[in-house]
């Protein structure tokens, strides 16, 4: 299943126009960046139920409302006094829970026995701009270190969209991160994954 719409196509500004074709960047919100593994979470694995925990923050820079409709998820309960907190349930029994609150894992889902926890950064994934590269360099590295400093229930996921810079950072700290208990992956423009593993391999 290929997304069409995880990517905000903007005019870059000018001091970094020349750094992406046409001038226009590619931006992937950390909200986009969270539905994408969620999905991926109930498509590829035997997780039915999913729970999302964004900030007021992500719900201003992306609709999770609208992006979830458009996939067959209809709200059928509110949740907290943000417009897109609540219940979403598909026609084929997937369920998503969107609750807007902190210090819960970004996307937590129940699979089999264990339960999986991940930390998502987004940023601009078209650029060749010094520092907006390093940014998404910087959100693998954050996204590590908050799985790190907290309590582990399970399977524990750095989540960040795919770059060639990501991709070649994620390989480097796969072996190490699998010896602390965390898994990478990263999230393409279309919603593809990609899990990075400590022997080189990628799923």
């Amino acid at each position: 299943m290929d997304f069409d719409d995880l990517v905000d196509r903007v005019p870059a500004p000018e001091k970094r126009a020349a750094k992406v074709p046409k001038g226009i960047e590619h931006k992937m919100h950390e909200g986009a960046v969270m539905v994408a593994y969620a999905l991926h979470l109930l498509r590829m694995t035997e997780a039915r139920h999913v729970y999302i925990h964004p900030d007021g923050e992500h719900g201003k820079r992306f609709d999770f409302v609208g992006w979830l409709a458009k996939r067959g998820f209809e709200k059928v309960s509110d949740l907290g006094t943000t417009r897109f907190g609540g219940d979403y349930q598909h026609s084929c029994g997937w369920r998503v829970t969107i609750n807007p609150s902190s210090g819960k894992g970004d996307v937590v889902a129940q699979i089999g026995s264990l339960t999986l926890s991940a930390e998502c950064k987004g940023g601009i994934v078209n650029t060749r701009h010094a520092g907006q590269v390093s940014r998404i360099r910087q959100g693998l590295c954050e996204t590590v270190g908050l799985l790190m400093a907290s309590e582990s229930q399970g399977r524990q996921v750095a989540v960040v969209p795919l770059t060639p810079q990501s991709r070649a950072l994620a390989e480097r700290m796969a072996e190490r991160c699998a010896r602390a208990g965390i898994e990478i992956s990263l999230i393409g423009e279309k919603g593809n994954v990609i899990d990075v593993k400590a022997n080189g391999q990628h799923l």
